[in-house]
């Protein structure tokens, strides 16, 4: 499980790093620009470590349901080859996304306009600007970013719903208590990160604003990554301590 997290905790930074530093510069630079070929790696390093953070959740989510449901079994069940595969899986398929969409859209002729409205280039509004049939490439997102959403959503509910299933059956409260303290980081992380996705890309177009959704990509291209450490650490018991020493003193000093 570790070494899943250490994966989530890489992925978080190279995730945030696509996106982070061009934004920053671009709210003091008066030209806000991207090359052509900076602006087609933007996208493909973003396809990529998305659809990677998306898989890395669900493998997650497999291994807390191994762990809780088959606990006698885990060390079997969860072989060495097993956990490489659920870690080599997301990477691989997380290329051929990546591959799939930025290959189909920057290959098309650009024309017209060359102002993409977002903060980076998100694949939406790179579409936007191309002067060609793009319902191949409209396909091609629906059913390669479809599919990774759907199987890692899907494996995600799954494996919770077996999981609270076998919570429900421990008799014990502080059993109970002890298996939903294992799967509440998880459950955070994977109920933000989802949360916002299905908010811009579920949405009906006619509630759909595209401000709020630059909004909300903010959020989850900079904020999610950079709280998913600290959501797994709550559960270290020197950062609970630190962090209610923290309160303790906000509180005194807004007292005083």
């Amino acid at each position: 499980m570790w070494k899943k997290k250490s994966h989530l905790s890489f992925v978080d930074i190279c995730f945030s790093s696509v996106v982070g530093p061009k934004m920053l510069t671009d709210f003091f630079a008066e030209r806000k620009a991207i090359s052509f070929l900076g602006c087609a790696l933007q996208q493909w390093f973003f396809g990529f470590f998305v659809a990677i953070e998306c898989l890395l959740l669900a493998s997650m989510a497999y291994d807390r349901y191994v762990a809780i449901c088959n606990p006698l079994l885990y060390s079997v069940a969860m072989s060495q080859r097993l956990c490489i595969q659920l870690v080599v899986g997301p990477y691989a398929v997380g290329f051929f996304n990546t591959m799939t969409h930025t290959t189909a859209a920057f290959r098309l002729p650009f024309c017209g306009s060359n102002i993409i409205n977002h903060f980076f280039c998100d694949m939406s509004p790179i579409l936007s600007l191309i002067c060609a049939d793009i319902r191949i490439n409209k396909l091609l997102v629906f059913i390669v970013a479809g599919a990774v959403l759907v199987v890692s959503s899907t494996t995600i509910l799954i494996s919770y719903f077996h999981i609270l299933m076998a919570i429900l059956r421990i008799r014990s409260a502080e059993g109970r208590k002890k298996a939903f303290s294992t799967c509440s980081s998880h459950v955070t992380a994977v109920s933000i990160l989802y949360g916002t996705l299905f908010f811009i890309y579920v949405r009906p177009s006619a509630i759909s604003s595209l401000d709020l959704n630059k909004v909300v990509s903010v959020f989850y291209t900079a904020v999610i990554p950079m709280l998913n450490p600290l959501i797994y650490s709550l559960r270290n018991k020197e950062v609970k301590a630190a962090m209610g020493r923290t309160v303790t003193k906000a509180k005194f000093i807004l007292k005083n």
